[in-house]
């Protein structure tokens, strides 16, 4: 890529771009959050189209001479239906996840509204209810849980959702390792008159995939990143169903207030162009191809960390990513160490995790970027024996109750893995192992 302007202008920010980029070449990034955004998406970005006013909708601006804004805005909707059949209405101006999702509680609910979702401490996300969220503070929430061997309580959410009758059940979890339960928690759901939303911020590219079942025929209302399996540029869509629209027509004029003028102004012009282009990268063979190799890679480097005696949740995966549980408050050990080595994914709280959110008992790990660099079984096979060796490396440092101890055990534990010599070696490896295989070829 060229960043010959930048390098002229502002040699400052010129230099950490190589450094970002030299960052990302080397390691092993394996946090479920993240992707590769295509040439073509980022090349998107750089349009003049960024320069442009466009308030509101296509054919509606408030502005003049947005007729090229509006195609490119109709032409991102047009695809989104093609890629997510059986989708009635496609709003492509949220911002991102967040305030997409939160276009979806001011579309359909009012503040103290009871909405039923999974448990953020079971992998759930703070847009949803938590505290920390505005959501936490504008509705009342009821928690269904997973159980604790890693799937979703489903006896506990139909009774939850028949007790205290939400007006509104989300479906989603930013660490589930199965399939989706969405046509279960969704026909309890309609018992109750729920409005049940989906966000397949994690699955959205499976799903185009055809490689993980559409909440489309059983929900009304999709949000979704499309940075993580879409392999987009950082944004985000809202999608309304034909199920929901049969029973408020007015559901999508809602979400599209919510969305402007409630919560946002102008939009991105620049992103909705990325995403019109990514829409039709996501249409073609080589995308379902790489989604395809991303689950069979999954489930590869399950079966080889089961081989060496990790403990997957759920002894198992049915899409991109997995969670270990690698014993009490050991996922902070984990991710520091391996971060040492140069391998990055992230600690994540278990079922029925009996430490807290801060130092968890499990880590989270998933293999979308690594596939989209083009590596296969074999290199899941090296990376299955890193994470092993590092493990090995910190199996003697334990939890400890006393927090007073906790903090010099931490201590102690940070001493050893700064020069640590077996991470060296390691990060050596890992290096001339991501060289193989370049980012952008």
């Amino acid at each position: 890529m060229n960043y010959d302007n930048l390098k002229k202008t502002d040699p400052l920010c010129y230099d950490l771009v190589l450094k970002e980029i030299e960052r990302q070449e080397t390691t092993l990034e394996l946090i479920p959050s993240e992707c590769i955004a295509s040439l073509s998406t980022i090349e998107a970005l750089w349009t003049p189209f960024t320069n442009k006013y466009s308030e509101w909708y296509a054919r509606k601006r408030y502005y003049w001479w947005n007729e090229f804004v509006d195609e490119v805005e109709e032409l991102a909707i047009k695809r989104a239906k093609i890629a997510f059949p059986w989708v009635a209405h496609v709003n492509v101006q949220p911002y991102s996840g967040s305030p997409a999702n939160l276009a979806v509680y001011v579309a359909t609910c009012k503040p103290g509204d009871t909405v039923v979702g999974q448990s953020l401490l079971d992998w759930w996300h703070l847009t949803h209810w938590w505290k920390a969220s505005v959501t936490g503070s504008f509705f009342n929430s009821v928690q269904y849980h997973v159980k604790e061997d890693g799937y979703i309580d489903l006896e506990e959410t139909a009774k939850i959702i028949r007790e205290v009758k939400p007006k509104l059940v989300w479906i989603w979890a930013s660490a589930y390792p199965r399939e989706f339960p969405f046509e279960e928690i969704a026909k309890v759901a309609d018992e109750v008159g729920a409005v049940v939303a989906a966000d397949i911020a994690h699955i959205s590219g499976l799903i185009i995939s055809w490689i993980h079942p559409s909440p489309v025929p059983y929900v009304d209302i999709i949000t979704t990143t499309t940075h993580k399996t879409l392999r987009w540029p950082r944004w985000g869509m809202i999608m309304v169903t034909e199920k929901w629209l049969k029973k408020d027509p007015e559901l999508a004029n809602k979400i599209d207030k919510a969305i402007f003028p409630w919560l946002q102004w102008w939009p991105h012009n620049h992103q909705t162009l990325s995403i019109a282009v990514a829409l039709w990268e996501a249409l073609k063979p080589e995308f379902i191809e790489s989604n395809k190799q991303i689950v069979k890679n999954a489930k590869h480097l399950a079966s080889k960390l089961m081989d060496k005696w990790f403990n997957v949740v759920s002894s198992w995966t049915d899409n991109h990513l997995m969670l270990l549980n690698v014993g009490k408050w050991r996922g902070v050990f984990m991710q520091e160490a391996l971060d040492m080595a140069w391998i990055t994914l992230n600690k994540n709280t278990i079922p029925k995790d009996p430490a807290s959110a801060f130092y968890p008992s499990g880590v989270r790990l998933w293999t979308p970027i690594v596939t989209m660099r083009w590596m296969k079984e074999q290199e899941m096979d090296k990376i299955a024996d890193w994470i092993k060796k590092v493990s090995d490396i910190v199996a003697d440092f334990k939890h400890n109750d006393d927090k007073q101890e906790r903090i010099k055990n931490l201590e102690n534990f940070y001493t050893f893995i700064e020069n640590n010599k077996d991470l060296l070696k390691i990060k050596e490896e890992v290096k001339e192992l991501c060289l193989k295989f370049p980012i952008y070829k």
